[in-house]
């Protein structure tokens, strides 16, 4: 794959993930990561460490997330034949309130050839403002 597809595919499977954890639902995200994911979250003193850690964290916020509207900004993906990073800046909308944050998700091509991501770190940029 050249690293031009592979940096279309890694934002698309990013964008879809995104879309719909803005409108509550977790799923795409939970399908696209890894048994042995790890996961940096700013509201969590340590890693989350395993596909079903996260699995339960996801679905207690399940249904309560709601934003009007996201935008990835500057992605980079960064890759060779089997890994990609990815790498962005992300302003989610709701109403009057804007959240910024930074993204880094680590990504692997499997056997079966799906791209899943092994590690997921986010940060806020600073606070939630009106």
């Amino acid at each position: 794959m050249d690293k031009r597809t592979i940096t279309e595919t890694i934002i698309a499977l990013e964008t879809a993930a995104l879309d719909a954890w803005h409108q509550g639902n977790p799923s795409p995200y939970l399908a696209l990561y890894s048994k042995d994911f790890t996961y940096f979250d700013p509201v969590h003193e340590k890693r989350l460490d395993g596909w079903d850690t996260i699995k339960q964290f996801y679905e207690s916020m399940r249904g309560k997330v709601k934003m009007d509207k996201f935008e990835i900004i500057d992605p980079v993906v960064q890759a060779s034949d089997t890994m990609a990073v990815l790498t962005y800046n992300l302003r989610s909308y709701s109403g009057e309130m804007l959240w910024k944050e930074n993204c880094t998700e680590v990504y692997r091509l499997e056997e079966n050839k799906e791209w899943k991501i092994v590690h997921s770190h986010w940060s806020m940029t600073r606070a939630a403002v009106v």
